[in-house]
């Protein structure tokens, strides 16, 4: 790899925050929504660079877990970003609202290559 794309890589370096929740069985249609609602305030914390909120896609392959019931993929300039993130209000305010839906959590952090 020449100097530049090095350099270029290095100062566009991302950080990317991926967490799979697992609800409660006995979850609400209205709680399914609400928890909806609160994980679609996240990507609006200003150090968020993009993100979203789904569900498992209906994909079928022996290697794809859909076990989970909501997935949230965010994406930071760099460290800094995702720890601002961590401690923001709306993080806060999500956490207060929500936890009391999910029985599990998965967090996956990686830097881009």
């Amino acid at each position: 790899m020449d100097k530049r794309r090095s350099r270029a890589l290095e100062t566009a370096a991302m950080l990317t925050h991926t967490v799979l929740f697992w609800g409660h069985d006995d979850l609400t249609d209205e709680q399914r929504a609400d928890f909806a609602a609160g994980l679609a305030t996240l990507p609006g914390i200003p150090t968020v660079s993009a993100g979203s909120v789904g569900r498992p896609a209906p994909t079928d392959r022996s290697v794809v877990d859909r076990s989970y019931t909501f997935a949230l993929s965010l994406r930071f300039a760099d460290l800094a970003a995702h720890d601002a993130y961590q401690v923001h209000p709306i993080h806060d305010a999500f956490h207060e609202r929500c936890s009391k839906y999910w029985k599990r959590v998965v967090v996956y952090d990686f830097d881009d290559l």
